[in-house]
């Protein structure tokens, strides 16, 4: 099977010095992708070399999205737009997914209005991965709707827990939800009903997760709305890049203290590892008729061939069939059909 990944080369901090590095990247390292990189050609040319071929063609956009336009102008003016244009692709068939590093916002409102939602799902989710002392949690969504019902926590919880089945390959992953206490007395309105929604449904639900608990790893998916989701994702960020200052800070204290760095260095060096969140870069919007995955805006090459390996997995493990097979499953055929 032949992965097809189009890639908006203009989005994000950076541009092609970024997206065009980690796609050449991404076809050495895998026999099985194809790259098209979807941009203004005369910028990403200088990057290529003489690397196009088969496997790796461009497709010239004539525009860009900036990343602080608005969603609603970006849909309604910018139709040749290297994140359209990569989107079309995925529409089309001519590419199984899409990566772009650019503005959140219209990324989600161009995928929206180009692919169309998934039967049985109302709106899309962004769900990525974070560490957690037993390996990592997938977290949705993480700033896409601000305001959920507890039945869109459902779709969430469904399209996160057929997401981690597929791509780690776990028949029954365990779904928590993110509240304030693990009583089910806690919480609003919103995550009780939801809870009693998620206990019915089929999903290996194990109950109320709180903060702490995500980094406990006590789930293998844990559903939130966006606002409290994107809240506690920029929170982990800050919090790994404040112990690693911290680190350095004390560890260049005096000239004891860099002794004392030099014979911990491998355990340093592993704590980085650890927490660096590049290794986890590539937010999947899931619900939609498509493959599309986030990059952060920020990303390096490393960070951003990441997000092309995540989307290339998506494809291969069949996350669409799965997620429509279990939205299936929980809401049953005709009510899948009226959504349609």
């Amino acid at each position: 099977m032949t992965v097809t990944v189009a890639i908006d080369c203009m989005g994000g901090d950076h541009g092609p010095e970024v997206t065009v590095r980690a796609a050449l990247d991404f076809v050495r390292k895998h026999e099985d992708v194809c790259a098209i990189l979807v941009g203004i050609e005369e910028k990403i040319r200088p990057f290529l070399g003489n690397a196009v071929g088969p496997r790796l063609v461009i497709r010239h956009a004539s525009e860009v999205v900036a990343m602080d336009e608005s969603p609603a102008l970006a849909i309604r003016a910018k139709k040749n737009s290297s994140m359209r244009v990569a989107l079309d692709l995925v529409k089309n068939g001519e590419a199984d997914a899409c990566v772009s590093a650019g503005n959140t916002g219209a990324l989600m409102a161009i995928s929206r209005f180009v692919l169309k939602m998934l039967p049985g799902i109302d709106r899309p989710a962004i769900c990525a991965a974070l560490p957690t002392v037993s390996g990592h949690v997938h977290v949705l969504d993480l700033g896409a709707n601000v305001d959920c019902s507890p039945e869109h926590l459902l779709q969430f919880a469904i399209m996160g827990a057929s997401l981690v089945g597929a791509i780690e390959h776990r028949e029954r992953p365990t779904v928590g939800i993110l509240n304030i206490g693990e009583e089910d007395i806690k919480g609003n309105d919103v995550v009780k009903r939801a809870v009693e929604l998620l206990k019915d449904s089929e999903l290996n639900f194990v109950g109320n997760v709180e903060g702490d608990g995500l980094y406990k790893g006590e789930a293998d998916v844990v559903v939130c709305d966006g606002f409290v989701g994107n809240v506690a994702l920029k929170v982990s960020e800050g919090l790994a890049q404040m112990l690693a200052v911290f680190l350095r800070r004390e560890f260049g204290r005096n000239l004891l203290t860099r002794l004392a760095a030099l014979i911990a260095l491998p355990a340093i060096r592993h704590f980085k590892h650890r927490v660096d969140h590049r290794r986890y870069n590539g937010a999947s919007l899931l619900g939609l008729r498509g493959i599309v995955v986030k990059s952060h805006g920020s990303a390096d090459v490393f960070s951003f061939g990441n997000a092309l390996d995540r989307a290339a997995n998506a494809v291969r493990s069949g996350v669409l069939e799965r997620i429509s097979l279990r939205v299936t499953r929980q809401a049953g055929p005709r009510a899948i059909q009226e959504n349609v």
